[in-house]
């Protein structure tokens, strides 16, 4: 169960050497690259020279599913083939873009391939896999408690032949990167129709549509995630052809649950990264520094964090890959109770995990001199991304008490 294809084994090798010679060693340069910026949601020159060498390795578009091999060079990857590749490019924050391995963009091409007509995948799909434009996906609003998506209020309605949008959002991915060109966006069509999971449209509005503004860029424990970024934005009056309706108008719900599903195992991939470098830093750091004239290794309290880290990062990639196998084997609506139990247990876990190596690192654990600190905020919104761990846990309870108790 747990042998990865052939395939997947040479691209992880083919990756592997390529962090050790190209992105591991440009970690500082990248952070020169961003903090020197004038605008710091601006494409890195780095970035895009980074880009053409994974194309030249093949190594582009590893997320493309195997039922959608016709979007790659590669034939397409299982999830549980992918799992350990994402795994690697989460060790390095900024390095999944590298690939266009993304968030937002894989869940959104995914969107693209799964439900867009073919005008709209030559528009919007074609320049995406091609790496040369980014895109967001605009759902999470402020005024009202996201976490149950059919809360959302962003009014969408039919006038002539266009779509017109009225409403706010925020914590949009991508929405602040100049790159990004194309947002998907969801709101209320029919908010009278009596299934609260058929009110819902979602419709392609291009960012330079009139009427939208960006309000802000908006921060997670301070970080910015530049240059990608996050943002509050206002729609006034935003109209876009009737024709930019993905897949039918009350099917946004649908499009939803299909679009996160497979993000929440992305997101818990690359967390189990980010721990295992953590524990890899934390071990060196043991060895190197001393206390009270003896290495930091030889105490038994820290020894007893690096191995209680160890058998976490162990239990939480074990199910990742279970719950791959499953999502391989019988499909993603059949594994959702698999994937909120990954969900809600890898970016918990993974936070006691990097903040047991932050305190092996002292002070300097909570700077960016180390990645410990940006690995932390991301574990941490992981938690409230793709929805909340108590709406899952919520629903996942509900479906394992009936599953025992009959």
């Amino acid at each position: 169960m747990f042998e990865h294809s052939q395939k997947s084994k040479d691209l992880q090798a083919k990756l592997a050497a390529f962090m050790d010679e190209h992105i591991y060693p440009n970690e500082r340069a990248y952070a020169e690259q961003l903090h020197s910026a004038s605008n710091r949601f601006a494409p890195l020159p780095l970035m895009d020279e980074l880009k053409a060498k994974a194309k030249a390795c093949g190594l582009w578009n590893l997320f493309v599913p195997e039922d959608h091999a016709e979007y790659c060079d590669h034939g397409g990857l299982s999830f549980f083939d992918y799992a350990p590749l994402c795994e690697m490019m989460g060790r390095v924050i900024w390095s999944p873009e590298v690939f266009n391995c993304n968030a937002p963009d894989t869940g959104n091409m995914e969107v693209f391939m799964n439900y867009a007509s073919k005008a709209q995948q030559e528009q919007w799909l074609k320049p995406l896999l091609a790496g040369e434009i980014r895109s967001s996906y605009a759902m999470t609003e402020p005024q009202v408690a996201s976490s149950d998506a059919t809360n959302i209020e962003l009014e969408i309605k039919k006038d002539g032949g266009d779509w017109v949008l009225n409403g706010r959002k925020w914590f949009i991915t991508g929405a602040m990167y100049e790159r990004t060109k194309i947002f998907i966006v969801m709101g209320k069509s029919d908010p009278e129709n009596p299934s609260r999971h058929l009110q819902q449209t979602q419709v392609l509005v291009p960012k330079d549509t009139a009427g939208i503004s960006i309000i802000r860029p908006l921060t997670t424990l301070g970080y910015d995630d530049a240059p990608i970024g996050h943002a509050e934005l206002v729609f006034d009056n935003v109209r876009v052809p009737l024709e930019n309706v993905l897949l039918g108008e009350g099917r946004g719900f649908e499009i939803a649950q299909g679009r996160l599903g497979p993000g929440r195992m992305h997101h818990c991939m690359r967390l189990i990264g980010a721990a295992q470098r953590c524990l890899e830093l934390a071990c060196q750091r043991a060895t190197d520094r001393s206390t009270f004239g003896r290495p930091l290794s030889k105490h038994q309290s820290l020894r007893e964090d690096i191995a209680k880290s160890f058998s976490e990062v162990q239990m939480l990639r074990l199910l990742v890959l279970q719950t791959c196998h499953k999502i391989d084997t019988q499909g993603v609506p059949a594994s959702v109770d698999m994937i909120a139990a990954t969900k809600t247990t890898v970016p918990v876990m993974v936070q006691h995990i990097i903040d047991r190596c932050m305190q092996i690192h002292g002070a300097g654990g909570l700077t960016e001199d180390y990645c410990m600190a940006e690995a932390f905020n991301y574990a941490r919104w992981c938690r409230q991304a793709d929805g909340p761990d108590q709406v899952h846990q919520m629903a996942l309870g509900k479906k394992i008490i009936e599953r025992y108790a009959q």
